[in-house]
């Protein structure tokens, strides 16, 4: 909704309360007038042209420069009226009375302070004019107008370009968010298939070795282009096109896993852990993440689980399956054939907790920041990623010669229902 559009609303009732008000002070007062008729007729015409005008005022859209002129000229010619149709030495307050701040008012909305400022400089000295001496009250009167309307647009100014600001900032969230979304995807499934092709050209040699150059030309592009342009392809090391180009480990069917961000093989999605087109397990569209967290257990990775079923949605469930098999990717990469590994799932009322630990060497000080700026995003996008657009959060947690804990965090609302 538009910050200022309460404004509108705000404006086009205080113009139909002030009119009122105005009938009402006459209405008082009527007997002290010279030439009643006349006052009557006047805010006769001003009752006529507030109800007829109440759409105009209630959008900037609708409320043109035309319009606040006309509606100027009404106030205006009301004050210069007062004089003729009040008793002769009579203080009092003009026809229109405070209603005339209604039409300064629009202009401050519509034009900002400078419109405002313009606005009440001429209903100054139309008051000026009535009153013929500039009394110190009418002055007082005359800043008071002034200074208020020129605030209130200043305000008006603000807040759209807060809006402004705040639209911007939205778009590029969501830009962002769709961005580390394909960038995960693209992670998790072609690298890993380029890679292993320019592993196998350079073993088989011949043609092969060609085509699997130029794989590997293609997946140091890509790689980068995933990572934002941290490290131009052009001035990456033969070293790093080395690392980037790696077989990835072949998954437990045959087929190869997706190498991670950060040197370390990364799941291809939840179906790193059981298939993705499982039915759910609940009729409201929820899934037990104990069913996709114990497809991850076998002889080297033990799972502690809660004894009733933890629900969550389906997109949210398998999002954090798939951040899991990441880390369990990442284990069985980098602590050694021997290392072991533990998932406990804790199931709390606002939140679920899922914590991966092992016995490895643990990570060095420093590896990740340089599997960033090498292009590797595997603990970038397919942990922290996934959990990010979740809600939630991914804290890793590592001392050399002690093996590495990952603790994934999200609320029991998770956003998980976003399209791949």
């Amino acid at each position: 909704m538009s910050v200022e559009q309460p404004l509108w609303r705000a404006l086009t009732g205080y113009r139909v309360l002030t009119m009122a008000y105005a009938i009402a002070l006459f209405g008082y007062d009527h007997d002290e007038y010279a030439r009643p008729i006349g006052a009557a007729a006047y805010l006769a015409v001003l009752a006529v042209w507030t109800l007829a005008t109440v759409g105009r005022v209630s959008s900037a859209e609708r409320c043109t420069l035309r319009f606040l002129v006309a509606d100027l000229t009404v106030a205006v010619a009301g004050i210069l009226l007062s004089p003729v149709v009040d008793t002769a030495g009579r203080v009092g307050p003009t026809l229109p009375s405070i209603w005339t701040a209604g039409a300064v008012l629009g202009f401050a909305l519509k034009g900002g302070w400078r419109w405002a400022a313009v606005a009440s400089a001429v209903v100054g000295v139309a008051n000026l004019i009535e009153r013929g001496t500039p009394a110190q009250d009418t002055v007082h009167n005359v800043l008071l107008v002034w200074i208020a309307s020129v605030a209130i647009g200043y305000v008006v100014e603000v807040a759209r370009a807060s809006e402004r600001t705040l639209a911007r900032a939205l778009e590029v969230d969501a830009a962002t968010r769709e961005r580390e979304r394909l960038a995960r995807d693209i992670h998790d499934s072609v690298l890993q298939v380029l890679a292993m092709v320019q592993r196998r050209g350079a073993e088989i040699g011949g043609e092969a070795a060609e085509l699997g150059r130029m794989a590997g030309e293609q997946e140091v592009a890509l790689r980068t282009l995933v990572a934002g342009g941290l490290v131009p392809a052009a001035r990456r090391s033969p070293e790093q096109v080395s690392r980037g180009g790696g077989e990835p480990r072949p998954g437990p069917d045959g087929s190869p896993a997706a190498e991670g961000g950060d040197g370390a093989p990364a799941p291809a999605g939840p179906s790193a852990g059981p298939s993705a087109g499982t039915a759910t397990d609940a009729a409201d569209g929820s899934r037990d993440l104990r069913t996709l967290l114990a497809a991850c257990a076998n002889s080297r990775v033990s799972f502690a689980e809660p004894g009733a079923p933890v629900l969550l949605e389906t997109r949210a469930a398998e999002e954090l399956a798939a951040a899991v098999g990441a880390a369990l990717d990442n284990v069985d990469r980098h602590a050694g054939a021997d290392a072991r590994a533990w998932i406990l799932l804790e199931d709390e009322p606002d939140e679920v907790i899922v914590t991966v630990r092992d016995d490895g060497p643990g990570i060095p000080e420093g590896r990740l920041a340089d599997a960033e700026r090498e292009g590797r995003l595997g603990v970038a996008l397919s942990i922290r990623g996934r959990l990010r657009e979740l809600g939630g959060s991914a804290e890793l947690l590592s001392v050399p010669g002690q093996g590495t804990e990952v603790e994934l965090r999200i609320p029991r609302t998770a956003r998980g229902s976003g399209s791949r």
